[in-house]
């Protein structure tokens, strides 16, 4: 593939391991990352990449509301490509204080489809979330058909920026396309999230906080999977769709929990049940047959085998996450 891409959001979680794909895959693809650098954004997710591909990926510090700067890195860069990871992510953050996810996700998205509108750009790939969908009875799965029908103010961002997309398309015929993917796992996460704060804690012997009775449901997907999809939604996705992107890892947060406990060979003793988060949604689970029958994608890691891997990073790279804890 050749591109000249501009990635927003890239010093993240999902978005530096995307970026680190895309240079590893590909000879003649350009990034250039714009990152605000708020809490969850860390250059040094990325330290490798740029001495390794220095003369194809560029960082910048910007917001993308900042409409200026992004009209500029387009030019500059002959950007023909925006994938749009910024954004609020935390759930647990939206519910204390919505306005900052309202301004990134919602207006953010906002400006960049309307600079994608005027300059052209061959290709938005817009990056969401099955959360979107809302909560998921005991059976079935969320479809691209499926309703939005989100239950947190992230979510409702999210589905608003989804709606904008979609109206971008619609309305100016603007080559956009969304995906919107289950739960991620993998290095590189920010401490926050389920998965490496059950491994970090665990490490410690400290206190693993479990919401409610931990029988919520999460379809967990490794975030290089998640890149192959993105990858191929870049390449040969169909112009104003929707793409699922799923593993069918259904787990149980407990079940997760003990699992990380069994590996680092820690006491379940150590699971501590805590107040359920305000409007906790009971079960996401992603079909994904669209994506896998149209563009020809599916998992390629074993769930388990990859939490393996995962905790096995953690250990090995704790000077990458002990940077984030303050030591």
């Amino acid at each position: 593939m050749k591109a000249n891409m501009l990635v927003t959001g890239g010093c993240g979680f999902i978005g530096s391991n995307f970026i680190r794909y895309e240079l590893e895959k590909y000879g003649s693809v350009n990034i250039v990352n714009l990152d605000k650098l708020t809490y969850a954004g860390n250059l040094e997710s990325l330290l490798d990449v740029q001495d390794k591909y220095k003369n194809r990926y560029t960082f910048i510090k910007g917001d993308i509301l900042d409409a200026e700067l992004v009209r500029q890195i387009i030019a500059e860069n002959r950007i023909n490509i925006i994938i749009n990871f910024a954004a609020e992510s935390h759930v647990d953050r939206s519910i204390v204080d919505p306005a900052e996810f309202m301004r990134t996700n919602i207006l953010g998205t906002q400006t960049l489809l309307e600079i994608t509108k005027q300059a052209g750009i061959k290709r938005f790939i817009q990056i969401s979330t099955d959360e979107v969908y809302g909560d998921l009875p005991d059976n079935g799965y969320f479809t691209e058909e499926t309703p939005l029908a989100p239950n947190s103010p992230y979510a409702a961002s999210k589905a608003s920026a989804d709606m904008l997309v979609q109206a971008y398309f619609h309305t100016y015929q603007l080559p956009v396309i969304i995906t919107r993917c289950s739960n991620n796992y993998g290095p590189y996460q920010f401490l926050e999230k389920f998965i490496p704060l059950m491994i970090i804690n665990a490490l410690w012997s400290k206190t693993l906080p479990v919401y409610g009775d931990g029988t919520n449901v999460r379809d967990w997907i490794h975030v290089i999977d998640h890149s192959r999809a993105i990858d191929l939604v870049a390449q040969k996705g169909e112009t104003g769709e929707v793409y699922n992107i799923g593993a069918n890892n259904e787990k149980t947060n407990i079940d997760i929990a003990k699992f990380i406990l069994r590996r680092l060979k820690k006491p379940h003793a150590l699971i501590k049940f805590v107040k359920d988060r305000l409007g906790h949604d009971r079960r996401y689970a992603i079909n994904a047959d669209k994506i896998k029958s149209q563009l020809g994608w599916k998992p390629v890691y074993d769930f388990e085998d990859g939490l393996e891997a995962t905790i096995s990073w953690y250990i090995e790279n704790e000077n990458w996450w002990k940077k984030i804890v303050g030591l």
